[in-house]
């Protein structure tokens, strides 16, 4: 499947008979040796009665990650295939329960509360200083605004801001964003665990957009364009400083099915 671009390999483990290893989950999002995905999602029994299912998710290295946006929009389509629930579905995650709205094609999920907000922080690269702004949308965000979102260096600058002493010991996701009119960014993300540039990073749109709203004064939704073309949109609420009730809207494709020999 793909959210925006950002796409996944998505498995049926409801009996919890699939056990994946790091190098496995590697393997099937190569994109020469495998399938080829930025992420990988299992299907799983909800372990603590608070949701209908739950998730366990991995970077295309294999490694855990808390959050995707734009898998959790996928997600919820999957689920919607798999069980023919029709208006809603609730699935775990590392960060929180998140709930799944469908609109046809396109999903709406809630994001958990952001938190870890910080502004302006002063982050030296080979380039010279950057002010880097920063929040936690279920996964760590860097935020740097951009004159040309065409002529930012993402591959060089997001790898030295993603191993940033400032962002130690787990790193960040590194956001270029680009103010294009009122009301609207487009963004581009070099995400950590993918270790490049992916065509959209939900958690990352969200970050953009809520830090959009604090440095350019944006109003409550803020349209994203991905850099792989699609338009999302991001809601919230903001008071005393402070965000709740997000939610990221924006498609969500199946691509294709079958099977594979490990």
């Amino acid at each position: 499947m793909n959210g925006a671009g950002n796409d996944f390999v998505l498995l049926d483990n409801r009996t919890g008979s699939l056990h994946l290893s790091r190098e496995q989950v590697a393997r099937l999002c190569d994109r020469h040796r495998g399938i080829g995905a930025d992420g990988l999602m299992l299907l799983a029994p909800c372990r603590s009665g608070r949701a209908d299912w739950a998730w366990d998710f991995y970077n295309s290295d294999g490694s855990s990650a808390e959050m995707c946006g734009n898998g959790a929009r996928c997600f919820g389509r999957y689920l919607q295939k798999l069980t023919g629930v029709t208006e809603r579905v609730t699935f775990e995650t590392v960060a929180g329960t998140i709930t799944a709205v469908f609109h046809g094609e396109r999903v709406t999920v809630n994001l958990t509360d952001p938190k870890e907000l910080k502004m302006d922080l002063p982050v030296p690269v080979s380039t010279g200083t950057l002010s880097v702004h920063s929040i936690n949308t279920g996964v760590p965000h860097a935020v740097i605004f951009v004159a040309d979102a065409d002529k930012a260096m993402v591959q060089k600058l997001g790898a030295e801001v993603r191993f940033h002493p400032q962002f130690l010991p787990k790193g960040t996701n590194v956001n270029f964003v680009q103010a294009l009119e009122p009301g609207l960014i487009r963004v581009r993300t070099y995400e950590r665990g993918v270790e490049g540039e992916t065509l959209a990073c939900g958690t990352g749109i969200t970050a953009s957009a809520l830090i959009a709203s604090k440095v350019r004064q944006f109003k409550s939704p803020v349209r994203v364009r991905s850099q792989g073309g699609d338009l999302l949109e991001v809601g919230f609420t903001e008071h005393a400083g402070r965000f709740s009730e997000v939610q990221l809207t924006g498609p969500a494709d199946f691509a294709f099915t079958g099977r594979i020999e490990l």
